[in-house]
């Protein structure tokens, strides 16, 4: 969801230099299934724009409707929204919708903070009971200690105070990062459809065939280098690489470049065959390399989707890396048992304790 609150903040910037008001609309809550889970987010603004969704569609025009009375009065409330006979998911969702009006340091804290791959928390306080009640809203705040506000009207020290206040707080994780070593056709699919998910996208090719920005759409970064010269930074646990380069040479080498960083999943474009050629050759040249590493790759890249095109494969690819930071065991939903989403953690505003 981190990826969808930088576009949030993206478009709130621009509103905000054209002088226009905003309120946030967020699931704090949902009895039943819904189709997206707690923590989602929407920006609503006054002429009637919005960015994100709370749905698959079929809330947001009641969700507009009701920010109506947030913009005149300033009041934050609680949007009870019953879909047991307007939505597929017959889930009962519970929207606080609150003025969004963010300060200069805030949006420049949080920019800082996403760019910076850090994680942040986001804690939004609410009242079932009363539809409008001015003590509710969100606070966001940096591992430094920095907190922010979503609006004036969040008093942290009435919150704590507030014992009838429930608190819904979400782990904001850096964006997911996709890097591609590549430059073939197929990654520039892949490219395409990795950054129409909301990942960010930075893609590694020679500099004997460099590349810019507009011959990868969506790509967020190139970085035009030879293995030698290769040094990718901050990759964590929200970072996955991509080892395309249709050339055994080349993916070698970048291998050896990379071997001392820890991606959770590291694909192998190829058949099993050469998958093993390659890391048979690879450990010959770094016999020390860490078994982490090793248990990161995957390869052949992809699920067994029976993808043949560029753009199945590419689908095939990123539902691997889904499933596998996501830990998760591919199967049809309808084989699952439960719920679609996992159980999420409500907690009541003693647990925030005096850290607001």
């Amino acid at each position: 969801m981190t990826h969808e609150f930088k576009e949030i903040i993206a478009s709130y910037v621009t509103a905000r230099q054209q002088g226009i008001s905003a309120a946030m609309a967020t699931v704090v809550d949902v009895e039943g299934s819904s189709y997206r889970r707690p923590g989602v987010g929407m920006l609503i603004l006054e002429n009637g724009e919005v960015k994100g969704a709370v749905s698959g569609g079929c809330v947001e025009k009641e969700v507009r409707r009701q920010a109506q009375s947030v913009f005149e009065s300033g009041i934050p409330k609680i949007m009870t929204y019953d879909g047991q006979y307007r939505l597929g998911c017959e889930g009962v969702l519970y929207i606080l919708i609150e003025i969004f009006e963010i300060t200069r340091d805030a949006i420049h804290g949080i920019q800082e903070q996403l760019k910076s791959r850090n994680t942040f928390e986001i804690k939004s306080f609410y009242n079932k009971k009363d539809k409008s009640y001015p003590f509710m809203g969100s606070i966001i705040q940096f591992e430094n200690g920095a907190k922010f506000r979503f609006s004036d009207s969040v008093d942290t020290n009435l919150i704590q105070q507030e014992t009838s206040l429930l608190c819904f707080q979400r782990a904001m994780l850096p964006c997911f990062r996709l890097i591609i070593i590549g430059t073939e056709h197929d990654a520039v699919v892949l490219c395409k459809i990795a950054s129409i998910t909301g990942w960010e996208v930075e893609v590694v090719a020679s500099p004997k065939n460099p590349k810019r920005l507009e011959n990868f759409p969506g790509a967020n970064k190139i970085i035009n280098h030879s293995p030698e010269d290769l040094i990718i930074q901050n990759v964590d646990h929200q970072t996955a690489i991509i080892l395309m380069n249709h050339n055994f040479a080349k993916d070698l080498l970048y291998l050896q470049a990379i071997k001392g960083v820890k991606p959770a999943y590291l694909g192998l474009l190829g058949p099993a065959r050469r998958r093993e050629k390659l890391l048979s050759a690879f450990i010959e040249y770094a016999p020390e390399v860490a078994d982490e590493f090793m248990d990161s790759i995957h390869g052949p890249a992809g699920l067994n989707l029976g993808a043949e095109t560029p753009q199945e494969i590419a689908i095939a690819i990123i539902a691997e890396i889904l499933s596998v930071i996501r830990n998760q065991k591919p199967i049809p939903l309808q084989e699952k048992e439960g719920a679609i989403h996992d159980d999420f953690k409500r907690k009541n505003i003693d647990a925030f304790s005096s850290e607001a």
